[in-house]
């Protein structure tokens, strides 16, 4: 559980980071064993970061890797995988630094485009 305490700390934190316009009241890491998303987000933070987090520290997980193949092959591009098992939707594996490194590239976008 402190695990993924931790994680969810670090997302929090970094997001955080990411939009110094809010603050922990905006941004909250959920207590462990509740139900719902890992991250809670006022109507401020889901303007500017609409997602719903769930993390997931767990000891040894397939995706990693797949994901270092995704890393070997992709050269000077950002590694990107996608994954799909059998009778589900496929899903996108980025490294949280590359994801928050595109949503403050599109929230930069986004300001730089109201001014």
């Amino acid at each position: 559980k402190s695990k993924g305490r931790n994680l969810q700390k670090l997302v929090r934190d970094s997001l955080l980071e990411l939009f110094p316009h809010l603050t922990h009241n905006d941004i909250r890491s959920t207590g462990m064993g509740q139900t719902g998303v890992d991250v809670q987000l006022s109507e401020a933070a889901r303007l500017s970061f609409p997602f719903g987090v769930e993390c997931k520290n767990l000891a040894r997980i397939a995706v990693y890797s797949l994901y270092d193949q995704a890393v070997t092959n992709s050269g000077d591009l950002t590694p990107l995988l996608v994954i799909k098992q059998n009778h589900d939707i496929p899903l996108v594996v980025l490294s949280l630094e590359d994801f928050l490194g595109i949503i403050k590239t599109n929230a930069e976008n986004s300001q730089s485009l109201k001014e």
